[in-house]
This record gives C-alpha cells, sequence and structure tokens, in this order.
C-alpha cells in the first residue's frame, strides 16, 4: 500500500497550494473536493444520495447535483449540512481508497480534504498535515478570491474553530509568511515523505 497522506485545513489555509506542491514534487495529490464533484454526476452515489435526502429539486435537469441549491440550503441549516456530510463523506473516503489501492506500494498518496479529520478518515492515513494561519488572514484571501465578506464569514464559522482538525493532525505547516516559506516549509515535508516511504518498504 502506498504511503497514505491526509492534508487537510480551513477556508483559504493554502492547503490547494501545499497540495500543489507536494504534486510537483512528485506525489499524487487527490482533491476531495473533485472526488465529490464527481460523486454528484447524474448516476453517481452522491447524486442518489443528495435525491434522497432533499428531493428531486436538489438535482439539475441531467440529474447532476445542482450545487447552488444545495450550497445555499445546508450554509444555512446546520442539520441539514450534517446529513449531507453524514451521506457524502463515506462514499469519498471509499472512492479515495480506491485511487491509493491502484498505486505502487512507493508512492506517496495525498487525500486534501477539509473536514478529513471530523469526517472520522484519520485512521486511513499514515500521516495527517494541517495548513494553519490566522482567521483573519485566511478571511482576507477569501474576500480576495471573490468571496463576498458576509460568505467567507459565514463558511469560517461553519467550519468552527480548528481544534478538532489540529489535534487530529499529526504536523503543522504555517501558511502565514510568504509563498517563499510556505514552499520552504513543503521543501522538508517532502524529505520527511519520501523518508516515510522508504520505511515502509522494507
Amino acid at each position: 500500500m502506498a504511503l497514505l497522506v491526509g492534508l487537510t485545513g480551513g477556508l483559504a489555509s493554502g492547503k490547494s497550494t501545499v497540495a500543489r506542491l507536494l504534486a510537483e514534487g512528485g506525489c499524487t495529490a487527490v482533491d476531495a473536493d473533485e472526488v465529490v464533484a464527481d460523486l454528484y454526476r447524474p448516476g453517481e452515489p452522491g447524486a442518489v444520495a443528495v435525491r434522497e435526502l432533499f428531493g428531486p429539486s436538489a438535482l439539475n435537469p441531467e440529474g447532476a447535483v445542482d450545487h447552488r441549491a444545495v450550497g445555499a440550503k445546508v450554509f444555512t441549516d446546520p442539520e441539514a449540512r450534517q446529513a449531507l456530510e453524514a451521506a457524502i463523506h463515506p462514499l469519498v473516503r471509499r472512492r479515495f481508497q480506491e485511487i491509493a489501492a491502484s498505486h505502487s506500494p512507493s508512492a506517496v498518496v495525498v487525500l486534501e480534504a477539509t473536514l478529513l479529520v471530523e469526517a472520522g478518515y484519520g485512521p486511513d492515513f499514515d500521516l495527517i498535515v494541517s495548513v494553519e494561519a490566522p482567521t483573519e488572514v485566511r478571511l482576507a484571501r477569501a474576500i480576495a478570491r471573490g468571496l463576498k465578506e458576509e460568505d467567507a464569514r459565514a463558511r469560517l464559522a461553519a467550519q468552527g474553530d480548528g481544534l478538532r482538525r489540529r489535534q487530529g493532525a499529526h504536523r503543522e505547516i504555517d501558511s502565514s509568511g510568504t509563498p517563499e516559506d510556505l514552499a520552504q516549509e513543503v521543501t522538508v515535508l517532502l524529505a520527511d515523505l519520501r523518508a516515510l516511504a522508504g520505511r515502509k518498504l522494507k
């Protein structure tokens, strides 16, 4: 089995940048959001689950999940969000396990997921890395990406204070510095991952 790495962090923490740098360093990086998008296609298990939860109006005419309709519901209704997460997280977990199983034992396969720890994925991984930055830094980044401040604050609030995430991580990366600082941290992480993968092969 490949070395499995969980990469997590809150909204606009910089985890996607870290995932990209890890991929450039030779790791296989899998974005949980892309896995969900695949599961939400017509006829896929995610679309079926969403229809069962929220009815046919949650799907578009082609049978895929209507992201806008579902997003509007779950970001204003905590119970709806929890129900959706309970239905979708196991599907993402299973799909990632299928992807990881297709790689060689020497590979490093990374799953980038915001709620990785909270969803209970922790035991699946050899190492969990959390990318962290202060809330105000992340808020500014989210707004700079085009989110309205109200929406950005709502998403940050929905993700909680991150304590459980940090407690579940084996390692933290501070992304509040310069891009060069972050790249250096990832370089060190890559060296450690290669060493771990090598030890796992023995």
